[in-house]
């Protein structure tokens, strides 16, 4: 109560007093400071009861004033006094020793204001930056500590200004090994030097007990005039540069507050390449994101409607220190919130350090050291061991979700390695198995619960979005490579394809189709750009108004129902297939894929042709589209097309050209759908008032027809109708790919993105 009154009065005493000088009023507060260490004897009182932060604060204010009053750049006296008198070191040891009680937390204020108000740049000095990085070691020790967020203000301060000045994060990268040279050299040399004796003159045998006792116990923890020995946590680190300014922050992160992962992103994104490197060697910085990612993982409930997990709000890192006021609109809502805020800090963060990686090719970055991918190993184990529906559920949608929001190329590889392996050789039947979780993920395209089916195939169709050359290489183009679901008769070929297009032409499946009702080839160019005048390409491919007319024929008249409801028709196709395509040619630009196929006489012809685990069971579910509910066939032809749209040779060929000689024992896309249609025809001659249901189940599905009388065989009519869709979106993919192939680039990847450009 009475040092209140005497600060009360030392207030109204200075406002009364005629003001001094700058600099001896400055010197007048600080002597102020020093003086009620060498006075005081009771340690015990709060620093809240003396006038040591009305002091310090009134040196804040001078400083600024100093500032404001002089030319940009120029030092004032009173800067060069605290620089010279070593005033900040001063008060790194007052503050270590915490005396009096809170002095360390006023000492992290005067560092953070200190370093926030002073414009010109103060790192650089030697006595700044020294006491700076002695400060920032005694940060993080003790977690949820009174000054806990005073330290967060103050690495965040120091972070802020090496985001201005990056080549200062060279002050705070400290070899271990410089450090024990200069201790053996210089012992304690801290303990010989007296913290006041540029400031007041006193000797220190006439310090009373309280300075000696909480200076030289403060100082004997040093083991030089420059160093302090370093503390366990950041001991352990493997090397011999420390980065305390990360390791500080990564133990502060373990704390509910969250800010310090401000600090620790500014301090990711410096453009210093030694900085860098020392994050990724020297840090745990990859060791927490992991952990933390696999921690809020296995908070989150057993089972979640996987709607609620898809439909969530996007959300930032930012997020993480938001208050969640409706977490509770779902079970586990916060938690889910938790483990994506944190997923997405995890990007973030690999963005950056990959954009610095890539702007300095100095050194090389280890993606697997530096984000590793093991957090997945321990949280979607249950998708290759779980037999409980709602948890491989779950943990799908969880998956579905990650892929649709990593965005960061270093963290997706290793997402897609985990997931699918690195193999990218020719698959065998008997291989399908060799990575665990991609062969259970693929069978579960193919699982008997529906939910579990489509949730898996939308996961595969968000991958093959993505811009990963390997999830393509992996899944598919490894098992085309060598062409060898080709017939080897090169010599036949021309004949072969002629034969072909007659038999198709003479086939019942085909019968009722008269040359008035198949689409001629200006009817369909009519409803697509101008196309070019030849319609043979020079490598001898099959005309595209054969390949478009081939797919739009499939389904036999009796079976289509489009034709009889406005905007259903095959151009909307052609507008969509086009914007799609140009943004995948956008992706797959920098592949350098194969504008023509590998020529047969460097294709392996002979070696048995296996279509590849994926492909296999998409072909088996597209096989039984007649007899699949509507939304599986949704999803599975979605996919399919995804894959038809890729602007590469082998694929293209494989999946979009009715006309190759297929080898024995092999199978394509078109040669599954003829099968469908085969038994599509057997099965409608069964079925009473056919084309009527299935115009009422078309309409319906449009919300044309309201729900009524339940109609038979409907998982058949639904089946039917998307087949008649797919087979329109096929041709019209087959259209644009082709009226990009024939432009007058060489390269119809760089066409269509020049096109892109342009518009």
């Amino acid at each position: 109560m009475f040092s209140k009154f005497t600060s009360i009065l030392q207030h109204a005493v200075e406002a009364l007093a005629p003001s001094l000088p700058l600099q001896e009023d400055f010197v007048y507060h600080w002597k102020a400071i020093t003086h009620y260490y060498i006075e005081t004897s009771d340690d015990k009182a709060p620093v809240t009861d003396t006038n040591i932060p009305s002091h310090l604060e009134q040196m804040l204010d001078i400083l600024t004033q100093e500032e404001r009053e002089r030319e940009s750049g120029e030092t004032g006296p009173c800067m060069e006094y605290l620089l010279h008198h070593k005033i900040l070191e001063t008060l790194y040891t007052l503050g270590k020793a915490d005396c009096p009680p809170g002095m360390k937390q006023q000492v992290l204020s005067f560092y953070t204001k200190l370093l926030g108000r002073i414009r010109q740049p103060l790192l650089p000095h030697i006595n700044v930056h020294r006491p700076v990085q002695k400060l920032i070691r005694l940060c993080g020790e003790v977690l949820a500590a009174p000054t806990e967020n005073e330290e967060i203000q103050f690495l965040c301060t120091v972070c802020a200004k090496l985001k201005q000045d990056p080549y200062l994060v060279n002050f705070f990268l400290e070899n271990k090994t410089k450090k024990l040279e200069a201790s053996k050299d210089g012992g304690a040399g801290l303990v010989k030097e007296d913290p006041f004796s540029p400031d007041t003159g006193q000797n220190r045998n006439q310090t009373p007990s309280l300075v000696t006792s909480t200076l030289e116990a403060a100082a004997c923890q040093a083991t030089s005039p420059g160093e302090a020995s370093p503390s366990p946590v950041h001991s352990t680190l493997p090397n011999n540069d420390n980065y305390n300014l990360v390791s500080s922050l990564l133990n502060l992160t373990k704390s509910p507050v969250s800010a310090a992962c401000e600090g620790l992103m500014l301090v990711v994104s410096l453009p210093e390449p030694a900085a860098a490197k020392c994050l990724t060697e020297n840090t745990e910085l990859s060791q927490l994101l992991t952990d933390r990612l696999a921690q809020f993982y296995r908070a989150l409930p057993q089972s979640m409607d996987p709607l609620d997990i898809e439909t969530v709000e996007s959300v930032n890192w930012g997020y993480m220190t938001s208050n969640l006021e409706d977490a509770a609109a779902f079970a586990g809502k916060r938690a889910l919130i938790s483990f994506l805020s944190w997923l997405d800090y995890c990007l973030f963060a690999s963005l950056t350090y990959f954009a610095i990686e890539l702007e300095h090719q100095c050194f090389e970055l280890n993606s697997k050291k530096a984000f590793p991918s093991h957090p997945y190993s321990h949280s979607f184990s249950n998708l290759s061991h779980s037999r409980s529906e709602v948890g491989i559920l779950t943990s799908t949608a969880l998956l579905n979700r990650i892929i649709r929001q990593v965005t960061s190329e270093a963290l997706l590889q290793e997402t897609v390695y985990f997931l699918l392996g690195e193999e990218t050789g020719p698959e065998t039947l008997a291989g399908i198995t060799q990575h665990p979780l991609r062969h259970r993920l693929i069978e579960h395209c193919d699982h008997l619960s529906d939910e579990i089916s489509i949730m898996t195939l939308r996961l595969f169709e968000h991958l093959l979005q993505k811009p990963c050359q390997h999830i393509l290489q992996n899944l598919v183009l490894r098992c085309l490579e060598e062409r060898n679901y080709i017939e080897n008769k090169q010599q036949e070929e021309r004949e072969e394809r002629e034969h072909m297009e007659n038999d198709l032409e003479e086939d019942p499946l085909f019968s009722d189709l008269s040359p008035d009702n198949r689409l001629s080839s200006p009817d369909w160019l009519s409803c697509s750009p101008p196309p070019s005048t030849e319609h043979t390409k020079p490598d001898g491919k099959t005309e595209v108004h054969k390949i478009v007319n081939s797919f739009l024929c499939l389904v036999p008249d009796e079976a289509k129902s489009s034709y009889q409801v406005e905007g259903t028709g095959y151009d909307t196709y052609l507008r969509d297939a086009h914007r799609q395509f140009r943004d995948y040619c956008g992706v797959c630009q920098r592949w350098d894929w194969r504008s023509s196929p590998k020529s047969f006489e460097k294709c392996n012809l002979d070696s048995p042709f296996f279509e590849g685990h994926f492909l296999k069971v998409l072909f088996d579910r597209m096989g039984r589209i007649l007899d699949q509910p509507y939304d599986v066939n949704l999803q599975v032809t979605s996919v399919l097309s995804k894959l038809s749209l890729l602007p590469h040779a082998h694929l293209h060929e494989y999946l979009l050209d009715p006309y190759i000689n297929l080898a024995p024992g092999c199978r394509s896309l078109f040669s599954v759908i003829v099968r469908v249609v085969g038994d599509l025809m057997l099965r409608t001659h069964h079925i009473p008032e056919f084309t009527p249901k299935l115009l009422l189940v078309r309409k319906r599905l449009l919300g044309l027809e309201p729900e009524g009388m339940s109609v038979d065989h409907v998982t058949l009519l639904e089946g039917v109708i998307v087949l008649e869709e797919f087979c329109k979106e096929l041709a019209a993919i087959a259209f644009v790919k082709f009226h990009a192939s024939v432009s007058t680039s060489p390269d119809p990847l760089a066409t269509v993105h020049r096109k892109q450009t342009d518009e």
